[in-house]
């Protein structure tokens, strides 16, 4: 889809209506240069613009492919293309939506192809519109105003980012645990951000060493020294997240001996109330029984507490004694209620 076509000449915009494609590519010679704008244009609208333009068949085709990465290329002698990832933070979903621009630049025209939640180029445009001084100039102030607005459009996605990184670095500094697959997320998200911004600091530098007006080369710098930053700065929250992510799995791994130690304390407990309570319940199971010679010898008080009573006393006796030599002093001492990791001889 056309979003805008028009012919620039002596830094002025001639005509405010769109231009049709035919008579803009017959007005280059004219003198000046053509600046279509495209939106996710098909392959036939492509081969149109191809066609009438003179691009090369594989700069089309790159035009229409993904990439991960900017990149510059030359296809012919006085063609070039620069392709530029674009970047959009959605707070809600704590990621990175990207777009791209291919721009094609020769020395009569100027074609920009954008695609996804991309930057765009409207604002660009009239920018350079109201800056005639810059627009005679030629080319190279389209190439310019351009990553300006995609350069400009980075820092929200640092902004975005920073804010979430630093709300999980302070929940797991401060002992809590982060879930792990978000700061997973973010750092793929980071990641991805970083593939966008890194190789388009070479970019924009050998733009700014191989322009031809002196006139360009501080805003081309400025653009540079921008980006720098973001570069820097999503490099930062890369290794951030990176740390964050193993202080994490410390904090993780730290909880899970803390529930192990009390899960083991309970059970050692429940394993020594068996213990004893097996035989007492062999005992008591035993007098239980009505056989002849029990119910004839145990029919005084005095009979019941030496048979019974005292069979519980010595069984349990020799159950402590069994307990006592078997289990190291500080084991058979942290016996008891579980006071949590706090109890000085059962944390030891």
């Amino acid at each position: 889809m056309i979003i805008d076509c028009a012919h620039y000449k002596d830094g002025r915009r001639r005509g405010m209506e769109p231009v049709p494609l035919e008579e803009a590519a017959a007005r280059r010679a004219e003198g000046g240069f053509v600046w279509l704008g495209l939106f996710e244009p098909g392959e036939e609208e492509l081969a149109q613009v191809r066609r009438l333009f003179g691009l090369h068949e594989l700069a089309v085709q790159d035009a229409l492919t993904s990439h991960r990465r900017p990149k510059i290329a030359s296809y012919q002698e006085d063609l070039q293309l620069v392709i530029l990832r674009t970047a959009h933070y959605d707070d809600a979903g704590e990621q990175v939506d990207f777009g791209e621009i291919s721009v094609f630049f020769a020395p009569t025209f100027v074609i920009t192809v954008r695609r996804g939640r991309a930057s765009e180029t409207r604002k660009a445009r009239r920018l350079l519109e109201q800056r005639p001084d810059l627009l005679a100039v030629g080319i190279s102030a389209v190439l310019w105003a351009i990553l300006d607005e995609v350069v400009d459009d980075y820092a929200p996605v640092v902004a975005g980012l920073e804010r979430d990184v630093d709300e999980i670095e302070a929940t797991v500094f401060s002992g809590a645990v982060a879930p792990t697959e978000r700061i997973y997320s973010l750092r793929g998200e980071a990641t991805g951000f970083y593939r966008a911004v890194h190789p388009l600091v070479a970019i924009v530098d050998t733009v700014e060493r191989t322009t031809a007006d002196p006139k360009l080369r501080p805003y081309f710098r400025d653009v540079y020294n921008r980006l720098l930053f973001v570069d820097e700065e999503v490099a930062e929250q890369r290794d951030l997240l990176r740390t964050v992510l193993e202080a994490n799995i410390a904090v993780i791994s730290v909880e899970q001996t803390r529930i192990s130690v009390r899960q083991n304390s309970t059970i050692q407990q429940l394993t020594v109330l068996a213990t004893i309570f097996l035989p007492l319940t062999f005992l008591t199971g035993f007098f239980g029984q009505n056989f002849g010679w029990l119910v004839d010898h145990v029919a005084s008080f005095a009979a019941f507490f030496i048979y019974g009573i005292g069979g519980l006393a010595v069984a349990l006796a020799l159950l402590f004694s069994w307990l006592r030599h078997r289990m190291p002093n500080d084991d058979f001492y942290a016996i008891g209620p579980a006071t949590g990791p706090g109890n000085a001889r059962g944390a030891s």
